[in-house]
């Protein structure tokens, strides 16, 4: 029963917020069109922008969807649940610049397009906001209360009381402590009773309204309670378990399904598929139109590499991907035709410590690949790995073999995300930074605090790094 209408109101939520970014892509017209019109001219008829919506509605509901806002929020701090929203906005407004662009509709106002965006996320501020000013004042007068039990004496127990106590908006109401042994050795915890073992949980739940129970015990004791989850289940109790038995790992949890069997997956990289497949289309979307418009340099540096040293224009190599693929990685030729066997040369000039080989001025450049790497332009060709799919447009560089087997075991992780063509070691001042162990703990960060607003961050700071030529090789 409370299953079916957590998610009626999530469904309730879903049309109220669709028919809020309606109202705001309205609002945003009216604005646009009479406070700017001075300044940019009147807009077109609002009939022109209406297939805006076959756009808008599906994307921000699949944002909105992806960032697990329709997700019970009652025990999560609002500015998280409000952060997520401005994430949603920010990149519901760069996909929709990416759309104009595609389909050339320049008479459409940009400045309409970014005020949409702040609108819609100002009223789901709002919206958010007052429902959780609502849900508050209905638990204080008694209203959508859920009571729990705690299975468990130890310490886990009084962490979870502890919790409980913090968060009185929440709306839980602690019934009492089960205690996970045949015998009841406290009678109070924190005046909260112990109101019997686990051989009388079934009188307890037929005599009491129980919404959930909470298993709070170690590892060994949860082998001897498989009946008490079967009474559970029979009687439509939720049941939660308490799983901080690692507390020095650093892996999110989730629950995970094969061919029938639930497992427990602990995994330190991000796992979502609908948030991962967001950021394949991101990288076909922006590799896409970086090849189209890029097409004529790609074509000068071609001819100029042709015309100015001998060999081919473009340079192929090994590198190592998605936990450790290998792929063939593509450059224009900044070197000399002989540079990998030359190699031997140059080996004592690297700025680099560890296995890395990094240097900013290599002899063995030619005078034109000095000129393509100061501006990145030799790393144009590996849009084509990106549309391959070998590569993301933001991840960790892809490393040499030789470089891999050298790394320690935990800078190995950093090979669990597809590698990209920036990185948070490439804006930070890429070969600047000579210290490898630095470079594989911002890849780390990377993938531990991955998100496509972070994407969208580290993209747009990539132009400001290339544009200045500052750190490149």
């Amino acid at each position: 029963m409370l299953k079916q209408k957590s998610k009626l109101i999530a469904v309730f939520l879903y049309l109220s917020e669709i028919a809020l970014v309606a109202l705001a892509f309205l609002a945003a017209f009216r604005i646009r069109d009479t406070y700017f019109s001075d300044t940019y001219g009147h807009l077109v008829p609002i009939s022109n922008y209406l297939w805006l919506f076959y756009i808008i509605l599906p994307l921000w509901s699949i944002l909105l969807y992806l960032y697990k806002l329709y997700e019970s929020q009652r025990t999560k701090a609002l500015w998280k649940e409000i952060w997520k929203i401005v994430q949603v906005g920010f990149i519901g407004t760069f996909f929709l610049m990416a759309f104009v662009f595609i389909f050339k509709a320049e008479y459409i106002s940009r400045l309409f397009i970014v005020t949409f965006g702040a609108t819609a996320c100002l009223l789901l501020v709002v919206e958010r906001s007052a429902l959780r000013l609502w849900a508050r004042t209905l638990r204080r007068r008694g209203y959508n209360i859920r009571n729990i039990i705690i299975v468990g004496t130890g310490r886990r127990a009084r962490e979870m009381l502890e919790l409980i106590d913090q968060h009185k908006e929440w709306g839980f109401r602690l019934i009492g402590f089960i205690s996970d042994s045949p015998e009841v050795r406290l009678k109070l915890i924190k005046n909260i009773p112990v109101i019997g073992s686990v051989s009388d949980l079934p009188r307890i739940l037929e005599q009491n309204v129980i919404d959930e129970l909470v298993f709070a015990i170690s590892r060994k004791r949860l082998e001897g309670l498989e009946e008490i989850f079967l009474i559970c289940e029979e009687q439509g109790v939720r049941t939660r378990v308490a799983i901080n038995f690692f507390p020095h790992m650093i892996a999110k949890v989730h629950l995970d399904e094969f061919y029938g069997v639930p497992l427990l997956t602990f995994t330190t990289t991000p796992h979502n598929e609908l948030l991962l497949m967001t950021k394949r289309i991101f990288d076909v979307v922006v590799a896409s139109i970086l090849v189209v418009l890029l097409s004529p340099l790609m074509a000068v540096n071609a001819i100029l590499i042709k015309l100015t040293s001998k060999g081919p224009v473009f340079f192929r190599q090994v590198r190592v991907g998605l936990n450790g693929r290998h792929f063939i990685l593509y450059k224009f030729r900044s070197m000399c035709v002989d540079a990998e066997d030359r190699m031997s040369e140059v080996v004592h000039l690297n700025e680099m410590d560890g296995p890395a080989f990094k240097m900013a001025k290599d002899p063995r450049a030619t005078p034109l690949g000095g000129i393509l790497r100061r501006w990145s332009l030799d790393e144009i060709p590996q849009l084509y790995n990106v549309l391959k799919g070998d590569m993301s447009i933001v991840g960790p560089r892809p490393p040499l073999p030789d470089e891999v087997s050298a790394y320690k075991r935990w800078q190995r992780r950093r090979l669990s995300m597809k590698p990209g063509l920036t990185c948070l070691w490439q804006i930070g001042g890429r070969n600047t930074i000579s210290d490898f162990k630095k470079w594989m703990e911002l890849d780390l960060r990377y993938i531990d605090n991955w998100s496509l607003r972070l994407d969208v961050k580290i993209c747009f700071k990539t132009i400001f790094i290339v544009l200045a030529g500052r750190g490149a090789s």
